[in-house]
């Protein structure tokens, strides 16, 4: 494995995957071609022998993070999306959340008796249980507030019963699993822009922050611009990147070795509570 850490790889990413041990990735953040939306140079997208490879190479406790949406085609959404996520089920994942990930700024559609697409799902899939979470806090609209009849309920199996009073309001909460981004204006996204769909790098952080720590290795099989393996490396990660493309793979070299360059631009974690 040791031929594989902090590189980029150029190639297919099954015929990769498939010279790895068993066991070794502690979290892939990826968002394959799905459904013919964008243009990836014609390489094929082999998914039920990517879906395997995922299983086999995830440590047990580990997260794959799988960002992807629907094509509408003659007025019908194709459901790959969770197609995907139902096969990922029969090869041994647990559908441990399903996130979804708001654009702030979606780009607009052509009008065809539709809602604008604002959003794409993040599946998050674990080996086993997750053996890393560290939970993204946000501030309570309330905190700190008495409240004097508002009660929290409580989550029996059974009969459902409000007992527990929200005396006070806490200061803190966990996130929600709606997350919202803006898509391609910051400058680390602006990177990305010979790649026709990165995801924000924001959004990487984010879940790196939440299943992993530092040291852990962080993966993304089709790469592309390398935004996973660059925020991997920004975060003091281990990573692996492989993308087909030869021209993304100097993309995300680039990306890499600006960071590698620029030290102030590595994020210094908080030390986690035990």
């Amino acid at each position: 494995m040791e031929n594989f850490i902090n590189k980029i790889i150029e190639g297919n990413c099954v015929e990769v995957m498939r010279q790895f041990d068993d066991n070794v990735i502690d979290l892939t953040v990826t968002s394959p071609p799905y459904d013919d939306l964008r243009n990836y140079k014609g390489f094929v997208f082999p998914f039920e022998d990517i879906a395997k490879e995922l299983f086999r190479i995830t440590k047990r406790g580990g997260v794959v993070v799988w960002v992807v949406n629907d094509a509408t085609i003659d007025g019908n959404e194709t459901g790959t999306s969770f197609k995907q996520a139902l096969y990922f089920q029969q090869v041994g994942f647990n559908l441990h959340d399903t996130m979804i990930f708001r654009k702030t700024n979606p780009i607009p559609q052509i009008y065809r008796k539709r809602y604008n697409n604002e959003f794409e799902y993040m599946f998050v899939l674990s080996k086993e249980t997750v053996k890393t979470h560290n939970p993204i806090m946000v501030d309570c609209l309330h905190a700190g507030l008495e409240l004097n009849g508002t009660t929290y309920k409580n989550f029996s199996k059974n009969e459902q019963v409000r007992e527990k009073l929200a005396k006070p309001v806490k200061d803190k909460k966990i996130k929600g699993n709606i997350w919202e981004y803006v898509v391609g204006k910051k400058q680390e996204d602006q990177e990305a822009k010979g790649h026709p769909a990165p995801f924000p790098c924001e959004l990487v952080r984010d879940h790196i922050k939440s299943w992993t720590n530092q040291g852990d290795l962080v993966f993304d099989p089709m790469c592309g611009s390398g935004t996973t393996p660059r925020v991997a490396c920004e975060m003091g990660r281990k990573y692996i990147g492989i993308d087909i493309s030869h021209e993304y793979c100097e993309i995300a070299k680039q990306r890499i070795q600006r960071i590698l360059d620029t030290p102030t631009l590595f994020i210094v974690e908080e030390p986690r509570e035990e």
